[in-house]
């Protein structure tokens, strides 16, 4: 188990190589956090929900980081406010890696002492806890994207790999694939790791439906731009309509026109938009008015995670190093399920019937944010490969953009699109 650890640990702070040190106090808003308080905070979820509680007369040296880096944990105390996390200027970068180090030689002695009465519980929060530091790995770039993207020179997080990215030309051809009306089970069926939002496993009765075989492309989404669709309210939902007017939306978050021509900002610097790459940063508001203009919708979950269960758990992760969406590349029938971009359901974020969150503060985990949020679902090109599953459920209030969240339409069997 350790060793599983350690290399999550060790990926969060390969994934800050690249930085500068001014780069690690960037918080651009409030949703955002700083690269410097994603290493504390990882560290600090083991601390708190491990050290202190199973290895035995455990006291931490810097009792105020309780306080600088708890999330949202009202069961543990109070919390810094998250809009202010930027002016976290100390503890410093140095100091925050002692503390790493710290947690990290603690642990290694928790997880040797296989004798340990509660082990079976060290080791299932353990896996909670890579987890936990894998979704702030994905945060972290998607943060760090958002404040360098406020930066008018443009910054080059690195430079992308070649010759994948430069080399994308073609994707696959929009196509349908049908599926049948069945009962299905709803949710995670396994031994393995998985989280409290994806119990537990349920009934559903799907009636015949209609996906999309490949994400929107920026070449699909383009035609709405152009056609006008942001000036035309009739697509809009009554929420996304009024979002669209108070930010002045046009087109997704990171396009930028210059002379004529589209470009795209990304983590490897201002790039020509790639018309066959899925289109990317766009809200659940923006995914909903494009599939009512081509004359479709967006997927429920189920019948997302009732087609991606055919599919293997394969595409474009944050291994590549490629941190930004490439093309699809395969052969017919579904493609793109996992990795590239989230994918917008319609589907509200709720409890499934019968859950029940866990005892105590760790129970605040996912439980308590079902409600104004829509599931995302199949992972995108910054999340690890090892982290995803078919019943996994990202949540997002649908006017959010700065994740890497996209498009798959879907339709009822018997409908017709345009």
């Amino acid at each position: 188990m350790y060793k599983s650890y350690e290399a999550v640990r060790r990926a969060s702070e390969q994934f800050c190589a690249p930085l500068a040190i001014e780069d690690y106090g960037l918080q651009a808003a409030p949703e955002t956090s700083p690269p410097k308080w994603h290493l504390a905070h990882t560290s600090w979820f083991f601390e708190t929900f491990l050290l202190s509680e199973f290895l035995s007369g455990y006291q931490s040296p810097w009792p105020e980081y309780a306080y600088l880096f708890n999330s949202y944990y009202n069961g543990i105390g109070e919390q810094f406010p998250r809009p202010r996390r930027g002016l976290l200027s100390r503890p410093g970068l140095e100091q925050v890696h002692a503390y790493r180090r710290w947690v990290d030689d603690r642990m290694r002695e928790l997880l040797a002492d296989d004798g340990h009465a509660d082990y079976p519980q060290v080791l299932q929060r353990t896996r909670l806890g890579i987890h936990h530091e894998q979704q702030h790995q994905e945060l972290f770039f998607t943060d760090l994207k958002y404040s360098f993207s406020c930066n008018p020179t443009n910054p080059v997080y690195q430079e992308c790999k070649e010759p994948a990215y430069r080399a994308e030309e073609t994707s696959l051809p929009a196509a349908w694939q049908e599926f049948a009306g069945c009962d299905f089970t709803l949710g995670y069926q396994g031994e393995g790791f998985c989280f409290d939002n994806e119990l537990p496993p349920h009934r559903v009765l799907l009636q015949p439906f209609v996906l999309a075989s490949r994400p929107v492309t920026n070449a699909d989404y383009l035609a709405f731009v152009e056609a006008g669709a942001y000036q035309q309210p009739e697509w809009w939902l009554a929420d996304g309509w009024a979002e669209l007017q108070q930010q002045g939306w046009r087109n997704p978050l990171y396009w930028r026109q210059q002379d004529g021509e589209w470009f795209e900002y990304t983590l490897h610097g201002l790039q020509p938009l790639r018309l066959h790459a899925p289109v990317t940063h766009v809200s659940a508001y923006e995914a909903d008015a494009f599939a009512r203009w081509s004359g479709c919708r967006l997927p429920s979950e189920a019948e997302w995670e009732y087609a991606a269960r055919t599919c293997p758990v394969a595409g474009q992760f944050v291994e590549t190093g490629i941190y930004h969406p490439v093309a699809i590349a395969g052969t017919a029938g579904i493609q793109g399920m996992f990795g590239s971009v989230w994918e917008w359901t319609s589907s509200s974020y709720a409890a499934y019937p019968g859950f029940s969150a866990a005892a105590g503060a760790v129970g605040e985990y996912n439980g308590k944010f079902m409600c104004n949020q829509l599931v995302l679902r199949g992972g995108s090109c910054v999340s690890s490969q090892t982290h995803l599953r078919s019943s996994y459920r990202n949540f997002f209030y649908p006017r959010d953009r700065w994740q890497f969240s996209g498009i798959r339409l879907a339709r009822d069997a018997d409908r017709c699109v345009k």
